[in-house]
Protein backbone atom coordinates (compact mmCIF):
# COMPACT_ATOMS: atom_id res chain seq x y z
CA UNK A 1 0.00 0.00 0.00
CA UNK A 2 1.30 3.46 -0.83
CA UNK A 3 1.95 5.98 1.94
CA UNK A 4 -0.81 8.31 0.78
CA UNK A 5 -3.34 5.57 1.42
CA UNK A 6 -2.67 5.84 5.16
CA UNK A 7 -3.83 9.26 6.25
CA UNK A 8 -1.95 10.83 9.15
CA UNK A 9 -4.34 12.28 11.82
CA UNK A 10 -1.17 13.80 11.91
CA UNK A 11 -12.96 21.93 47.09
CA UNK A 12 -9.23 22.63 47.72
CA UNK A 13 -7.26 21.68 50.91
CA UNK A 14 -6.19 24.51 53.25
CA UNK A 15 -2.53 23.39 53.35
CA UNK A 16 -0.44 22.73 50.26
CA UNK A 17 0.55 19.10 49.96
CA UNK A 18 3.67 20.15 48.07
CA UNK A 19 5.12 21.95 51.08
CA UNK A 20 4.24 19.00 53.31
CA UNK A 21 6.14 16.56 51.11
CA UNK A 22 8.82 18.72 49.48
CA UNK A 23 11.65 16.30 50.27
CA UNK A 24 9.77 13.43 48.66
CA UNK A 25 9.14 15.44 45.51
CA UNK A 26 12.86 15.92 44.97
CA UNK A 27 14.05 12.45 45.99
CA UNK A 28 16.00 10.33 43.54
CA UNK A 29 14.55 6.96 42.74
CA UNK A 30 16.57 3.86 43.65
CA UNK A 31 17.10 0.84 41.44
CA UNK A 32 15.06 -1.21 43.92
CA UNK A 33 12.13 1.13 43.45
CA UNK A 34 12.43 0.86 39.70
CA UNK A 35 12.54 -2.94 39.84
CA UNK A 36 9.51 -2.95 42.13
CA UNK A 37 7.58 -0.63 39.84
CA UNK A 38 8.43 -2.66 36.75
CA UNK A 39 7.30 -5.84 38.47
CA UNK A 40 4.09 -4.18 39.62
CA UNK A 41 3.42 -2.91 36.11
CA UNK A 42 3.90 -6.39 34.69
CA UNK A 43 1.58 -7.82 37.32
CA UNK A 44 -1.08 -5.27 36.40
CA UNK A 45 -1.09 -6.43 32.79
CA UNK A 46 -2.44 -9.98 32.85
CA UNK A 47 -3.55 -9.72 29.24
CA UNK A 48 -0.37 -8.10 27.96
CA UNK A 49 0.68 -11.16 25.98
CA UNK A 50 -2.71 -11.40 24.36
CA UNK A 51 -2.66 -7.69 23.52
CA UNK A 52 0.79 -8.04 21.99
CA UNK A 53 -0.17 -10.93 19.73
CA UNK A 54 0.96 -9.99 16.21
CA UNK A 55 -1.53 -9.51 13.38
CA UNK A 56 -0.97 -11.11 9.99
CA UNK A 57 2.60 -10.38 8.93
CA UNK A 58 3.42 -7.78 6.29
CA UNK A 59 4.78 -8.63 2.88
CA UNK A 60 8.17 -10.25 2.66
CA UNK A 61 9.79 -7.13 1.20
CA UNK A 62 8.56 -4.84 4.00
CA UNK A 63 6.02 -3.27 1.65
CA UNK A 64 3.23 -3.96 4.13
CA UNK A 65 4.91 -2.20 7.06
CA UNK A 66 2.44 0.68 6.81
CA UNK A 67 -0.51 -1.71 6.97
CA UNK A 68 1.02 -3.35 10.04
CA UNK A 69 1.66 0.07 11.54
CA UNK A 70 -1.96 1.09 10.99
CA UNK A 71 -3.18 -2.16 12.57
CA UNK A 72 -1.42 -1.28 15.82
CA UNK A 73 -2.12 2.45 15.58
CA UNK A 74 -5.86 1.82 15.54
CA UNK A 75 -5.66 0.24 19.01
CA UNK A 76 -6.98 2.87 21.46
CA UNK A 77 -4.03 2.70 23.86
CA UNK A 78 -1.21 2.28 21.34
CA UNK A 79 0.98 5.29 20.63
CA UNK A 80 2.25 5.80 17.08
CA UNK A 81 5.80 5.07 18.23
CA UNK A 82 4.74 1.72 19.73
CA UNK A 83 2.82 0.91 16.56
CA UNK A 84 6.02 1.51 14.58
CA UNK A 85 8.03 -0.75 16.90
CA UNK A 86 5.52 -3.57 16.55
CA UNK A 87 5.44 -3.12 12.77
CA UNK A 88 9.23 -3.35 12.53
CA UNK A 89 9.23 -6.50 14.67
CA UNK A 90 6.74 -8.01 12.21
CA UNK A 91 9.04 -7.13 9.31
CA UNK A 92 11.76 -9.29 10.86
CA UNK A 93 9.39 -12.19 11.45
CA UNK A 94 8.11 -12.21 7.87
CA UNK A 95 11.38 -11.47 6.09
CA UNK A 96 12.60 -13.88 3.42
CA UNK A 97 16.12 -12.50 3.47
CA UNK A 98 18.88 -15.12 3.41
CA UNK A 99 21.73 -13.04 4.87
CA UNK A 100 22.05 -10.59 7.74
CA UNK A 101 23.00 -7.85 5.30
CA UNK A 102 19.80 -8.35 3.32
CA UNK A 103 17.72 -8.39 6.50
CA UNK A 104 19.27 -5.21 7.88
CA UNK A 105 18.76 -3.42 4.54
CA UNK A 106 15.13 -4.55 4.49
CA UNK A 107 14.63 -3.40 8.07
CA UNK A 108 16.26 -0.04 7.32
CA UNK A 109 13.96 0.52 4.33
CA UNK A 110 10.91 -0.30 6.45
CA UNK A 111 12.14 2.09 9.18
CA UNK A 112 12.65 4.89 6.66
CA UNK A 113 9.19 4.29 5.23
CA UNK A 114 7.61 4.59 8.68
CA UNK A 115 9.55 7.76 9.49
CA UNK A 116 8.41 9.35 6.23
CA UNK A 117 4.78 8.63 7.17
CA UNK A 118 5.00 11.67 9.46
CA UNK A 119 8.31 13.47 9.13
CA UNK A 120 7.35 15.91 11.91
CA UNK A 121 6.79 13.19 14.55
CA UNK A 122 9.75 13.13 16.94
CA UNK A 123 8.59 10.06 18.84
CA UNK A 124 7.98 8.07 15.65
CA UNK A 125 11.45 8.78 14.32
CA UNK A 126 13.11 8.15 17.69
CA UNK A 127 11.27 4.85 18.16
CA UNK A 128 12.42 3.60 14.75
CA UNK A 129 16.03 4.60 15.42
CA UNK A 130 16.00 3.04 18.91
CA UNK A 131 14.51 -0.17 17.55
CA UNK A 132 17.26 -0.43 14.93
CA UNK A 133 19.95 0.13 17.55
CA UNK A 134 18.42 -2.21 20.13
CA UNK A 135 17.89 -5.04 17.70
CA UNK A 136 21.07 -4.95 15.61
CA UNK A 137 23.80 -3.51 17.83
CA UNK A 138 25.55 -6.72 18.96
CA UNK A 139 28.66 -8.00 17.19
CA UNK A 140 27.72 -11.62 18.01
CA UNK A 141 25.24 -11.61 15.16
CA UNK A 142 28.12 -11.56 12.66
CA UNK A 143 29.43 -14.88 13.95
CA UNK A 144 26.15 -16.79 14.12
CA UNK A 145 24.45 -18.79 11.45
CA UNK A 146 21.74 -16.78 9.75
CA UNK A 147 18.76 -18.69 11.17
CA UNK A 148 20.13 -18.33 14.71
CA UNK A 149 20.90 -14.64 14.15
CA UNK A 150 17.41 -14.01 12.75
CA UNK A 151 15.84 -15.77 15.73
CA UNK A 152 17.87 -13.52 18.02
CA UNK A 153 16.66 -10.45 16.13
CA UNK A 154 13.04 -11.58 16.40
CA UNK A 155 13.49 -12.20 20.13
CA UNK A 156 14.99 -8.73 20.63
CA UNK A 157 12.37 -7.04 18.50
CA UNK A 158 9.52 -8.64 20.45
CA UNK A 159 11.26 -7.81 23.74
CA UNK A 160 11.57 -4.16 22.74
CA UNK A 161 7.92 -4.12 21.73
CA UNK A 162 6.88 -5.67 25.05
CA UNK A 163 8.89 -3.08 27.01
CA UNK A 164 7.34 -0.27 24.97
CA UNK A 165 3.79 -1.53 25.48
CA UNK A 166 4.31 -1.56 29.26
CA UNK A 167 6.05 1.82 29.42
CA UNK A 168 3.04 3.85 30.53
CA UNK A 169 2.16 1.36 33.28
CA UNK A 170 5.73 1.46 34.57
CA UNK A 171 5.80 5.25 34.59
CA UNK A 172 2.45 5.38 36.38
CA UNK A 173 3.77 3.09 39.13
CA UNK A 174 6.95 5.14 39.52
CA UNK A 175 5.00 8.38 39.74
CA UNK A 176 2.68 7.55 42.62
CA UNK A 177 5.05 8.76 45.34
CA UNK A 178 4.89 12.23 43.82
CA UNK A 179 1.12 12.51 44.30
CA UNK A 180 -0.17 13.03 47.84
CA UNK A 181 -3.63 13.41 49.29
CA UNK A 182 -4.87 16.97 49.09
CA UNK A 183 -2.58 18.00 46.23
CA UNK A 184 -3.58 20.19 43.31
CA UNK A 185 -1.84 19.70 40.00
CA UNK A 186 -1.83 21.46 36.68
CA UNK A 187 -1.79 19.49 33.43
CA UNK A 188 -1.43 20.85 29.92
CA UNK A 189 -3.31 19.44 26.95
CA UNK A 190 -3.90 15.71 26.53
CA UNK A 191 -1.21 13.20 27.44
CA UNK A 192 -2.01 9.51 27.69
CA UNK A 193 0.88 8.81 30.03
CA UNK A 194 -0.18 11.67 32.37
CA UNK A 195 -3.73 10.33 32.23
CA UNK A 196 -2.42 6.87 33.18
CA UNK A 197 -0.62 8.38 36.19
CA UNK A 198 -3.74 10.18 37.41
CA UNK A 199 -5.96 7.17 36.72
CA UNK A 200 -3.75 4.95 38.87
CA UNK A 201 -3.63 7.55 41.64
CA UNK A 202 -7.42 7.74 41.64
CA UNK A 203 -7.72 3.95 41.73
CA UNK A 204 -5.41 3.99 44.77
CA UNK A 205 -7.99 6.26 46.44
CA UNK A 206 -5.74 9.28 46.54
CA UNK A 207 -7.63 12.56 46.85
CA UNK A 208 -6.45 15.33 44.56
CA UNK A 209 -7.76 17.87 42.10
CA UNK A 210 -6.58 18.83 38.63
CA UNK A 211 -6.44 22.13 36.81
CA UNK A 212 -6.49 21.43 33.11
CA UNK A 213 -5.57 23.97 30.45
CA UNK A 214 -7.86 24.30 27.46
CA UNK A 215 -5.01 23.28 25.15
CA UNK A 216 -5.42 25.50 22.11
CA UNK A 217 -5.37 25.27 19.15
CA UNK A 218 -6.92 21.80 19.12
CA UNK A 219 -8.46 22.02 22.63
CA UNK A 220 -6.97 18.71 23.73
CA UNK A 221 -7.32 19.88 27.33
CA UNK A 222 -11.07 19.61 27.03
CA UNK A 223 -10.67 15.94 26.12
CA UNK A 224 -8.38 15.47 29.11
CA UNK A 225 -10.86 17.15 31.46
CA UNK A 226 -13.70 14.97 30.16
CA UNK A 227 -11.75 11.78 30.82
CA UNK A 228 -10.66 12.93 34.28
CA UNK A 229 -14.25 13.87 35.18
CA UNK A 230 -15.41 10.43 34.03
CA UNK A 231 -12.99 8.95 36.59
CA UNK A 232 -14.54 11.04 39.35
CA UNK A 233 -11.49 13.29 39.68
CA UNK A 234 -12.28 16.94 40.56
CA UNK A 235 -11.17 19.00 37.59
CA UNK A 236 -11.30 22.64 36.54
CA UNK A 237 -10.65 23.87 33.00
CA UNK A 238 -8.50 26.97 32.53
CA UNK A 239 -8.09 29.10 29.47
CA UNK A 240 -4.44 28.87 28.47
CA UNK A 241 -3.75 32.49 29.40
CA UNK A 242 -4.91 31.88 33.02
CA UNK A 243 -1.93 29.71 33.98
CA UNK A 244 -0.05 32.42 35.89
CA UNK A 245 -3.29 33.60 37.51
CA UNK A 246 -3.98 30.07 38.81
CA UNK A 247 -0.45 28.95 39.68
CA UNK A 248 -0.86 29.90 43.37
CA UNK A 249 -3.37 27.05 43.69
CA UNK A 250 -0.99 24.52 42.18
CA UNK A 251 1.32 22.15 44.06
CA UNK A 252 2.93 20.60 40.98
CA UNK A 253 2.73 20.51 37.19
CA UNK A 254 2.55 17.34 35.09
CA UNK A 255 3.15 17.41 31.35
CA UNK A 256 3.86 14.82 28.70
CA UNK A 257 6.38 15.20 25.87
CA UNK A 258 6.53 14.74 22.13
CA UNK A 259 10.26 14.22 22.51
CA UNK A 260 13.06 14.31 25.10
CA UNK A 261 16.22 15.80 23.62
CA UNK A 262 19.92 15.51 24.38
CA UNK A 263 20.08 18.67 26.49
CA UNK A 264 17.55 17.16 28.92
CA UNK A 265 14.86 19.53 27.67
CA UNK A 266 11.61 18.53 26.02
CA UNK A 267 9.65 19.32 22.90
CA UNK A 268 5.93 19.34 23.60
CA UNK A 269 2.69 21.00 22.60
CA UNK A 270 2.64 24.77 22.35
CA UNK A 271 2.37 26.48 25.73
CA UNK A 272 4.52 24.04 27.69
CA UNK A 273 7.45 26.46 27.73
CA UNK A 274 5.48 29.37 29.17
CA UNK A 275 3.92 27.09 31.81
CA UNK A 276 7.42 25.96 32.78
CA UNK A 277 8.59 29.57 33.07
CA UNK A 278 5.68 30.46 35.36
CA UNK A 279 6.10 27.31 37.47
CA UNK A 280 9.84 27.95 37.83
CA UNK A 281 9.36 31.59 38.85
CA UNK A 282 6.84 30.54 41.53
CA UNK A 283 8.93 27.59 42.79
CA UNK A 284 6.50 24.89 41.68
CA UNK A 285 7.93 21.52 40.54
CA UNK A 286 7.31 20.49 36.94
CA UNK A 287 7.39 16.79 36.18
CA UNK A 288 7.66 15.41 32.68
CA UNK A 289 6.16 11.97 32.04
CA UNK A 290 7.73 10.46 28.94
CA UNK A 291 8.35 6.98 27.59
CA UNK A 292 11.95 6.10 26.75
CA UNK A 293 11.09 5.59 23.09
CA UNK A 294 10.64 9.36 22.90
CA UNK A 295 14.32 9.99 23.68
CA UNK A 296 15.64 11.59 20.49
CA UNK A 297 19.09 12.53 19.28
CA UNK A 298 18.22 16.18 18.83
CA UNK A 299 19.77 19.28 20.35
CA UNK A 300 17.61 22.33 19.61
CA UNK A 301 19.37 25.63 20.30
CA UNK A 302 16.22 27.74 20.34
CA UNK A 303 12.51 27.69 19.55
CA UNK A 304 13.05 27.83 15.79
CA UNK A 305 15.70 25.11 15.71
CA UNK A 306 13.19 22.28 15.26
CA UNK A 307 11.41 20.57 12.41
CA UNK A 308 8.25 22.67 12.07
CA UNK A 309 4.90 21.16 12.96
CA UNK A 310 1.87 23.28 12.18
CA UNK A 311 -1.81 23.10 13.12
CA UNK A 312 -4.73 25.08 11.68
CA UNK A 313 -6.06 27.69 14.07
CA UNK A 314 -9.67 28.79 14.18
CA UNK A 315 -10.21 32.04 16.09
CA UNK A 316 -13.95 31.95 15.47
CA UNK A 317 -13.80 35.24 13.57
CA UNK A 318 -12.36 36.17 10.16
CA UNK A 319 -8.68 37.12 10.12
CA UNK A 320 -8.00 40.33 8.20
CA UNK A 321 -6.03 40.00 4.99
CA UNK A 322 -2.31 40.51 5.49
CA UNK A 323 -2.34 39.42 9.16
CA UNK A 324 0.14 36.63 9.85
CA UNK A 325 -0.93 33.82 12.18
CA UNK A 326 1.53 31.71 14.20
CA UNK A 327 0.55 28.10 13.57
CA UNK A 328 3.44 26.26 15.25
CA UNK A 329 2.07 23.36 17.28
CA UNK A 330 4.92 22.79 19.73
CA UNK A 331 7.70 24.52 21.62
CA UNK A 332 10.99 23.65 23.31
CA UNK A 333 11.38 23.79 27.10
CA UNK A 334 15.04 23.97 28.26
CA UNK A 335 16.15 21.59 31.02
CA UNK A 336 16.65 24.25 33.72
CA UNK A 337 12.88 24.66 33.96
CA UNK A 338 12.17 20.94 34.51
CA UNK A 339 12.30 19.27 37.93
CA UNK A 340 12.35 15.56 37.06
CA UNK A 341 11.58 13.28 34.13
CA UNK A 342 9.38 10.31 35.03
CA UNK A 343 10.30 7.58 32.55
CA UNK A 344 10.18 3.81 32.25
CA UNK A 345 13.97 3.89 32.72
CA UNK A 346 13.48 5.44 36.16
CA UNK A 347 13.11 8.93 37.57
CA UNK A 348 15.78 11.07 35.95
CA UNK A 349 17.10 14.56 36.49
CA UNK A 350 17.41 16.52 33.24
CA UNK A 351 21.19 16.54 33.58
CA UNK A 352 21.48 12.75 33.17
CA UNK A 353 19.33 12.50 30.06
CA UNK A 354 22.35 12.75 27.77
CA UNK A 355 23.94 9.80 29.58
CA UNK A 356 20.77 7.76 29.09
CA UNK A 357 20.70 8.67 25.40
CA UNK A 358 24.26 7.45 25.02
CA UNK A 359 23.30 4.15 26.66
CA UNK A 360 20.25 3.81 24.42
CA UNK A 361 21.94 4.58 21.13
CA UNK A 362 25.39 3.01 21.56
Amino acid sequence: MELDAAQNPNPAPPISAYYQTRAEHHAVVSSDWLDHAAAAAAASLPDADADAAPPPSPGSNGGGVIEEFNFWRRKPEAAEAVAAIMALAAVIRSSRATTMMELEIELKKASDKLKSWDATSISLSAACDLFMRFVTRTSHLEHEKFDAAKSRLIERGEKFGEISLKARKTIAMLSQDFISDGSTMLVHGYSRVVLEILKLAASNRKLFRVLCTEGRPDRTGLRMSNELAALGIPVKVLIDSAVAYSMDEVDMVFVGADGVVESGGIINMMGTYQIALVAHSMNKPLYVAAESYKFARLYPLDQKDMTPAHRPIDFGVPIPAGVEVETSARDYTPPQYLTLLLTDLGVLTPSVVSDELIQLYL
